[in-house]
């Protein structure tokens, strides 16, 4: 029996599209109905739209062969995550002052957040914001209301992105014919996915290594405090190595499968080397990590900065936690330690709940965990459901004479009458219609009761 409640979500990436469809269980955990990616390098870059036909033909792609695993089922509406190379938070403050002693209301919280976002930033749209403290007197109050005092000051935590950024997205789904459900912030859902509520509360830094971009989000108190985006990922590391005479292609391959940041050659008569897969000729494996082993120190130091810009550098007691498909470059946590001097580094592979899908989908390399928190963050049904109305049934009874002559003397009379030649115009009386002889409708019925039971045993 197909499925008719799922949540279906897609993941706009720089390396690929991803989409899914899954049904949540009573326990919290997710089923995945259905799974789909294609490749995207070629019309996103930085997590940016930049070629909007190829973008809205991918999607197209993407529903349909979601919709073929689900047989049956289409799909209404998808979960879409935000991201990209401009995505970063500001900080805004507004303060209010008040003629006297005041009991603060949740309308005046109110007004003071609608202020906030009244504020215009210029080429920018703000797509969230995460409230951090207001400050009542001297003291700083997460929900200050129903406290009194004659100042407020709100402190917010703008996250805004290039304007254009949201205005393709939405023409991209908009030309491919699909519903948005909501749209959610990459990173928030991300984190939402993996860190744990100690991680958020004793403070922790999320940094996802993508693609084309890394983001570093820095949470304190449950509260996220500082958002951003570089524009450096893991195919920075495979271009360099691609320097090298090779295609891009077979430099992510050597990459992936002899990539080390702490690479150390071994004692011998001869330094090992790994072969192009054509086996034309074979790269120094020392070579090829010292390219690695750069571009890797220069992203882990930009990380690091960011962290400090942050300012709650010291403040981090759950120390970083690391994600994203990049990540799993052989030793990057341990050159992120290094860098950092924290002792605290886990690597978050796959989402805090638990994911039933099959091995072929399921990777547990990182890579999939904005997309499966994209499903965990679903609430409506994505299912399409058959609205079209059953035809009227006929009048069961409309060759029962009985039945007939009950009917409203309008209804009857709806067939116009001839003219019969009569200038006046008057039409004649229809004559009314006699009783049929005979038992009636209820009484024929009952009549065939010893018929219906003539075979009874208990006749």
């Amino acid at each position: 029996m197909a499925t008719t409640e799922f949540i279906a979500a897609i993941e706009l990436g720089s390396s690929k599209i991803a989409g899914a469809a899954g049904k949540r269980k009573s326990d919290g955990s997710m089923e995945i109905l259905a799974y789909a990616q294609e490749d995207s390098s070629s019309f996103i870059r930085k997590g940016v739209i930049f070629n909007l036909d190829k973008t809205a033909q991918s999607l197209t792609s993407i529903i349909n062969r979601l919709e073929g695993e689900l047989s049956g089922p289409t799909i209404a509406k998808v979960y879409v995550s935000i991201g990209g190379q401009s995505l970063r938070t500001v900080r805004n403050t507004v303060a209010r002052n008040l003629e006297e002693d005041t009991i603060i209301s949740e309308e005046l919280i109110n007004a003071i957040g609608d202020e906030n976002v009244a504020i215009p930033v210029v080429d920018m749209d703000i797509l969230d914001v995460a409230p951090q403290e207001y400050k009542v007197g001297n003291s700083l109050q997460a929900n200050p209301v129903g406290l009194m005092g004659s100042h407020i000051e709100g402190r917010f935590l703008n996250i805004v992105a290039r304007s254009s950024i949201r205005k393709n997205l939405e023409h991209c789904f908009r030309q491919a014919d699909i519903d948005i459900a909501e749209i959610l912030i990459s990173p928030l859902v991300t984190a939402n996915a993996v860190l744990t509520e100690s991680e958020r509360r004793s403070g922790c830094a999320l940094v996802d290594f993508g693609a084309d971009t890394t983001t570093i989000s820095v949470y304190k108190n449950n509260i996220l405090r500082f958002l951003t985006v570089l524009p450096l990922g893991g195919n920075s590391i495979t271009r360099d190595i691609a320097t090298l005479r090779m295609e891009e292609e077979e430099a992510e391959r050597l990459k992936k499968a002899y990539g080390d940041v702490f690479y150390e050659e071994e004692n011998g008569d001869a330094p090992a080397t790994c072969a192009l897969e054509d086996e034309s000729r074979s790269i120094e494996l020392h070579n090829l990590n010292n390219i690695i082993e750069a571009r890797a120190d220069e992203i882990t130091a930009n990380v690091w900065n960011q962290i400090q810009q942050s300012g709650y550098e010291d403040k981090l007691l759950a120390g970083i936690v690391i994600t994203g498909g990049a990540a799993n470059l052989k030793n990057l946590d341990e050159m992120l330690r290094k860098r950092s001097k924290m002792d605290k580094i886990r690597m978050a592979r796959q989402p805090r709940n638990t994911i039933h899908a099959s091995d072929t989908i399921l990777k547990k390399d990182g890579s999939q965990n904005t997309l499966f928190g994209l499903l965990f963050e679903g609430r409506e049904n994505c299912c399409k459901v058959d609205t079209t109305q059953q035809p009227a049934q006929g009048d069961l009874f409309e060759d029962d004479p009985t039945l007939t002559i009950q009917k409203k003397p309008e209804e009857n009379e709806t067939k116009p009458v001839k003219d019969n030649g009569d200038k006046g115009g008057k039409k004649p009386d229809k004559p009314k219609p006699e009783k049929p002889k005979g038992p009636n409708w209820i009484d024929r019925m009952f009549g065939k009761l010893p018929d219906i039971f003539q075979d009874d045993e208990m006749k």
